[in-house]
């Protein structure tokens, strides 16, 4: 059977769903990413596809390597998944603007050339933004054009890069570690700002929790693991991503642990998650690089999983923050359960899937003998057991009931998260399901003794402290200021006082182009008055009678223009 591109059939799906109606528009949005996964799993490592550009250039929009199929793979899942918790939505613009997302994303992972990775990559940013924006609220539309002007700036950082090295010859992607050139500095610029690095981080929890309920699934699997895929192909071992990502880790926790928003609690522990992998490309061993992507991999899963049942109670009741929830285990105990398999795993708690994958990293950091590195990522593993499975999951589902009477919730949402749920369990009790599609060889036991001891006293003394000082763990209505706070406060000034000299300047043109024209006004009326005033002796003013031509020199005039006319005619 013929090969085919999965990123181009959920992109043509993303354009069939927003022509569609009703049952059609659902089938497609599930076939779409179906045939995406059979497609993958129907390439061939080594494939490559090019076609002619301008300039002799080949734009090589497929090329597979097992560093491409793995992502490739997860982001169809992930599409399909997504696709069928957002089946009751009825907005055909989100549908299309979802699939067209997940589509221009695998865009990205197949591109073999700087040109087409950043086709897909502007596509990617301006079709995501919709995902917010159709939440049709103030504070949407907002972090939506924030959004959108961040994207943008990163977008031409690593536009400009790429001009560097196209004009230098160089189209295809390849690896820019140890460069230290500008193309490196621009490029790995836009990619971090997609990667979310801190200090410019802010767009993602400004807005992922303003989006749709369903878009915002969608936002948490997608651009920062494109990054992460990026930065593992074109900057593995770059040292300074080691600690970037550590630095990552555990900021993103700490202000999870202060939150008391349920998605933006969310948004900030994906930079904390996104850490550990931007960690594992900074280490570059082979060792690490797998377990960027395995934690890549699982993180997708639980990940979404966390934000379907976060927007399952939010859809249900209406309510967002942790303290206006809780007591919720028995009216909805089925999104219960899926939440806690989705906490267990982002815990990396045995027989979970982020196990499996955050533990390659924090060993590899031993192995490479850089223990300051896994201390501090140890830390941030407890943070994260602290704040997502404790915190989180209590307050949400077994904390003080609030009488909330949730709405029943769309069957669909039930096996969008039954499914993801079971990816979870599946990858954390057997490994080599993931290990065997894995970049490098993987000799690695997860499930060594030591492993699991180390794990088990870890998040045990993580969970009496919790318990021991549960009521000050009481979430509480308050403001966390982040770095952006840093320049969105300076640039508010600026754009102010751009727009006041802006203002003022058309202001002063209008009323000098008054005056000029007020003094030029009556040169109109009489336009012999500049020679009159040149005469001396008495003043002169403008007479028809006299200054006019005489009729006989107006009719010859128009007799010419009509002759001349009349020829061009005849003779065309």
């Amino acid at each position: 059977m013929t090969s085919l591109h999965p990123g181009l059939i959920i992109i043509l799906g993303a354009i069939l769903a927003g022509i569609l109606p009703g049952r059609l528009r659902q089938v497609t949005m599930v076939l779409a990413p179906a045939l995406a996964i059979f497609a993958v799993f129907n390439l061939e490592v080594n494939t490559v596809w090019t076609i002619p550009f301008i300039n002799n250039l080949e734009l090589t929009f497929l090329k597979v390597d097992r560093l491409a199929w793995v992502f490739s793979l997860i982001f169809s899942i992930m599409a399909l998944l997504g696709s069928i918790y957002s089946l009751h939505n009825e907005n055909k613009g989100e549908a299309t603007a979802s699939l067209l997302y997940a589509g221009s994303s695998l865009g990205v992972v197949f591109a073999g050339d700087w040109l087409t990775l950043i086709f897909f990559w502007e596509l990617m940013a301006v079709s995501s933004v919709f995902l917010i924006w159709y939440k049709g609220t103030a504070q949407s539309r907002k972090a939506g054009f924030r959004y959108i002007l961040m994207h943008l700036f990163g977008g031409n950082l690593l536009l400009a890069g790429i001009f560097l090295k196209v004009s230098a010859g160089q189209p295809e992607i390849v690896s820019l570690t140890g460069t230290g050139d500008a193309a490196f500095w621009l490029i790995l610029a836009g990619v971090a700002i997609n990667a979310a690095i801190p200090p410019l981080h802010s767009w993602l929890v400004d807005a992922y929790p303003e989006g749709t309920v369903t878009g915002s699934v969608f936002l948490s699997s997608f651009t920062t693991k494109v990054a992460v895929y990026c930065l593992i192909r074109i900057f593995p071992g770059t040292t300074m991503l080691l600690w970037l990502g550590t630095i990552m880790a555990l900021y993103g926790v700490v202000y999870a642990i202060l939150e008391n928003d349920v998605r933006r609690l969310l948004a900030y522990h994906i930079v904390s998650q996104v850490g550990f992998m931007v960690a594992g490309v900074g280490m570059g061993s082979e060792l690490s690089l797998n377990g960027s992507t395995a934690h890549a991999y699982s993180h997708i899963l639980y990940k979404s999983l966390l934000f379907m049942g976060a927007g399952a109670v939010i859809f249900a009741t209406g309510k967002r923050k942790l303290s206006e929830l809780g007591g919720l285990y028995k009216k909805m105990p089925w999104v219960t359960l899926f939440f806690a398999i989705a906490a267990f795993s982002i815990s990396g708690l045995p027989l979970f899937n982020g196990f499996i994958s955050k533990s390659m990293i924090i060993s590899a950091a031993g192995y490479e003998h850089l223990p300051a590195a896994e201390l501090l990522l140890y830390l941030a593993s407890i943070g994260t057991f602290l704040s997502i499975a404790l915190k989180l999951l209590y307050f949400m589902f077994f904390g003080e009931d609030k009488g909330l009477e949730p709405a029943k919730l769309p069957t669909n949402m039930y096996i969008a998260m039954a499914g993801g749920a079971f990816l979870c369990v599946l990858y954390g009790v057997a490994p080599n399901l993931l290990y065997n599609v894995l970049p490098y060889p993987v000799k690695y036991a997860p499930y060594a003794l030591y492993h699991i001891i180390d794990t088990v006293q870890l998040l045990t003394a993580a969970l009496i402290v919790f318990w021991i000082f549960l009521p000050k763990m009481a979430t509480k209505m308050m403001i966390s200021l982040d770095t952006d706070w840093f320049y969105r406060k300076p640039f508010k000034v600026l754009i102010h006082s751009l727009v006041a000299i802006v203002c003022w300047i058309r202001e002063y043109l209008a009323v000098q182009l008054m005056r000029a024209l007020k003094s030029t006004l009556p040169y109109f009326a009489n336009p012999v008055k500049w020679a009159a005033q040149t005469v001396e002796g008495p003043k002169h003013e403008y007479n028809e009678d006299r200054y006019r031509f005489p009729v006989g020199l107006t009719v010859m005039m128009s007799i010419v223009v009509f002759l001349v006319t009349f020829s061009y005619i005849l003779l065309a």
